[in-house]
């Protein structure tokens, strides 16, 4: 089953044509990636899946039912934390469920469940600027997972973080998909990043962007040099280099 469906999505964003008739799709507990230049509109596509914007035609469709231009069914996580230096790290994660309508008490103790899956224990007091960088993600991917804990979007959530923390983070959030089995949509213009987190990569080319193709993943298998030159190869015809 389809958790989410886009069809035929187009976008001209200040005056710029976005997205050119775009539709993919996102199953029950799979992570599609979408996979494309810088400034090709991948954060667009999202915002409107999201329904932050409308698209200018085309359809969002979630669980069957018309979610165009309509917020609140998904969470999103964009490339910054956006974590409240203010509030305690609980109290961060707490949002989402604050905004159901729990008492706080009650929320705090909800979010709390989650803590030590999501590598937060012990640090339910601490201010988002005590943090490593990591840790900041890994408490802002948890308050996107308590808004909607069965579709998720993510906007190159590891952008920002070196090498070696980046590949501890696709670790782990693998890890917690096999566990609780979300539909993620991830959207990256790392091709390793995709090989290794996807079921499906989803290829756009530059602006406007249009799909380039679809590729279906085994995530169990070993990735290959062939597997990331082909990729590069797609993407190379679309941009420079120095997008990369």
């Amino acid at each position: 089953m389809s958790k989410i469906i886009a069809d035929k999505i187009s976008k001209t964003l200040d005056g710029l044509y976005t997205l050119a008739d775009i539709s993919l799709t996102v199953g029950e507990n799979e992570v599609v990636v979408v996979l494309g230049p810088s400034g090709c509109g991948k954060s667009t596509l999202l915002n409107i899946i999201s329904g932050l914007f409308a698209p200018d035609s085309g359809t969002i469709k979630i669980d069957g039912a018309d979610w165009t231009g309509k917020t609140a069914r998904v969470s999103y996580m964009q490339q910054k934390d956006l974590l409240l230096g203010s509030r305690t790290i609980l109290d961060n994660v707490a949002i989402p469920l604050l905004l159901k309508g729990m008492a706080k008490n009650q929320a705090q103790a909800y979010a709390r469940n989650y803590f030590a899956d999501f590598g937060l224990e012990g640090f339910e007091h601490y201010y988002p600027r005590q943090l490593s960088g990591g840790m900041r993600q890994r408490a802002a991917l948890l308050r996107t997972y308590l808004f909607a804990s069965d579709i998720m979007l993510l906007d190159e959530p590891f952008a920002a973080l070196d090498a070696i923390t980046r590949r501890k983070m696709h670790m782990w959030l693998l890890k917690l998909h096999d566990r609780y089995h979300s539909s993620i949509l991830f959207v990256t213009h790392d091709i390793e990043e995709a090989l290794l987190l996807a079921d499906r990569v989803y290829i756009l080319s530059s602006r406007p962007a249009v799909i380039k193709t679809e590729l279906i993943l085994d995530k169990t298998a070993a990735l290959t040099l062939e597997m990331k030159k082909d990729l590069l190869a797609i993407l190379e015809e679309e941009s420079n280099d120095d997008h990369f």
